[in-house]
């Protein structure tokens, strides 16, 4: 005879995706019918740690160039990725790695007074990092043009959160 809890329990462990089932897993749902690399939405587990990175900026690529200009650091796409290289190592240094990362915000400043962020440019850069044959997770993520950085140079700041299982 089956009790009632026992019951309950066998209806909801059928119910939920196997993802689910798994404790301690992050579950990732993708946005419906679309290959946009970013998450629609992601279940963190009871028991997991969450860890937040602090606003990460580009290292100088230039250092002949004026460090408050943007010659110093490069176009959006090369800040994005010396930020996002940024980013890898210091999850490694924590034992964690870019599939780790659940959420991402993005700060994004025009690179001109006229012209409006450079989203492709971030792309063409989160693109080499997130929703590679090698690194499949992908985080939710917003993107916000800013009018500044602290620095005049910086076209890009990205904080993250990770999580460990």
């Amino acid at each position: 005879m089956i009790r009632p809890a026992s019951l309950a329990a066998l209806t909801l462990a059928l119910a939920l995706p196997a993802a689910a089932q798994n404790a301690g897993d992050v579950i990732r749902h993708p946005i419906p019918d679309s290959d946009f690399p970013i998450a629609q939405a992601i279940e963190i587990p009871a028991g997991s740690t969450r860890v937040l990175l602090s606003g990460t900026v580009p290292a100088p690529t230039d250092s002949s160039a004026d460090p408050n200009s943007a010659a110093a650091y490069g176009d959006t796409e090369a800040q994005t990725v010396s930020v996002l290289n940024q980013i890898e190592s210091k999850l490694q240094a924590m034992g964690l790695s870019m599939g780790d990362v659940v959420k991402m915000q993005v700060y994004l400043v025009a690179p001109q007074n006229d012209a409006p962020m450079d989203f492709a440019g971030f792309m063409k850069g989160y693109t080499q990092f997130f929703g590679t044959d090698t690194q499949t997770n992908l985080p939710t993520r917003s993107v916000f043009e800013v009018a500044g950085l602290a620095n005049p140079g910086w076209l890009v700041e990205i904080e993250v959160e990770a999580v460990r299982p």
